[in-house]
């Protein structure tokens, strides 16, 4: 009886460990509510000053992560992609795609300094590189990067690249990389000369969309249309290996402390990847989101993931995607379990 009792024991605690494993190791601890309505695309989290910005159809809404409260927006950034900050220069940078352009705000009243035309069509992706001190537009429309001196605010140079550029990362040190979605590939491009060095496919991935970089292991991570995401090591350009993630991704984003990535999959879900060490990784977990959060940004400082979302209609129609409920636009922060 005592050994039947035991028994039983050993199966309930057997039981209880594998619903602890079960149990998601992440939480949605806010939805941040945030006015306008219709899309969005990246943000970005500016640690220094405790600021989110949020890209949001025709402005970027601006959120202080110690209240989870919106605090401004900069307005008339007519189709806007992503946003940049340059702290030292007081200053930030929107691209927007739809009259190829950049806005550059003030960081402390959030007012219109100017606008900048770029020099190619549709920037999306936008990135300040420390080593060369500039802004880089990346944009689709044109297979072409545009380089804008951020004190004088004049374009310095035009990139031609050899497709579609997605997203990009630095490492710091004068190499920046550049997803390539129609060719399936990595772009190096020389922060000194301003020309691509190299390129190289990150077949099995597919349509590469977010790209996020650990800069202590040279390790890139690029997110696929066709739910992988390829490791690639950025110094001798070639892939390491793939790992299974969620359905419609976008986005990535790395956090150095934790050693790990994370892609936010527009189905719902993000998928969390643990460096084991520079040439081995594991899935952890897909975490339960949202639909509609495919875009991702983490905050170093306290390990906090940012994703945006909405709520969805029907698919109107002339168009391909469901229609957004109005005033359901959300930021929804995501932590870690303590």
């Amino acid at each position: 009886m005592n050994k039947f009792i035991s028994l039983i024991g050993c199966f309930i605690l057997l039981g209880s460990g594998m619903i602890l494993r079960a149990q998601s190791n992440y939480k949605i601890i806010n939805q941040i509510h945030l006015e306008g309505d219709g899309g969005w695309d990246y943000l970005s989290v500016d640690d220094a000053a405790g600021r989110l910005y949020v890209s949001h159809a025709t402005m970027a809404v601006v959120v202080d992560l110690k209240t989870g409260k919106q605090v401004g927006k900069i307005p008339d950034t007519n189709g806007i992609h992503g946003i940049a900050v340059i702290p030292s220069l007081n200053k930030g940078f929107t691209s927007n795609g739809r009259d190829s352009s950049v806005t550059v705000f003030n960081l402390k009243t959030l007012e219109t300094i100017g606008k900048i035309k770029v020099t190619g069509r549709n920037p999306d992706a936008i990135l300040y590189d420390s080593f060369s001190q500039k802004i880089l537009t990346f944009n689709g429309g044109s297979s072409s990067a545009t380089v804008i001196d951020p004190k004088t605010e004049k374009v310095v140079t035009t990139i031609p690249l050899d497709g579609k550029p997605e997203f990009p990362q630095s490492d710091g040190k004068g190499k920046i990389f550049v997803n390539i979605e129609d060719k399936s590939e990595i772009s190096l491009i020389n922060s000194t000369t301003f020309k691509v060095e190299k390129s190289w496919s990150i077949a099995p991935g597919e349509e590469p969309s977010g790209l996020a970089i650990d800069n202590e292991n040279h390790r890139l991570f690029s997110v696929c249309g066709n739910k992988l995401m390829v490791v690639s090591d950025a110094v001798a350009g070639k892939v390491v290996t793939t790992l299974p993630i969620g359905d419609r991704c976008d986005g990535v984003a790395f956090d150095p402390g934790l050693k790990r990535a994370y892609s936010s999959n527009g189905d719902g879900t993000i998928t969390v990847v643990q460096v084991v060490d520079k040439d081995h990784f594991k899935v952890l977990e897909n975490i339960v989101t949202l639909k509609g959060a495919r875009t991702i940004a983490v905050d170093k400082s306290t390990h906090h993931l940012y994703l945006p979302t909405a709520e969805f209609g029907p698919v109107q129609e002339g168009s391909r995607r469901p229609s957004i409920k109005p005033g359901s636009f959300v930021v929804l922060e995501v932590a870690p379990v303590k």
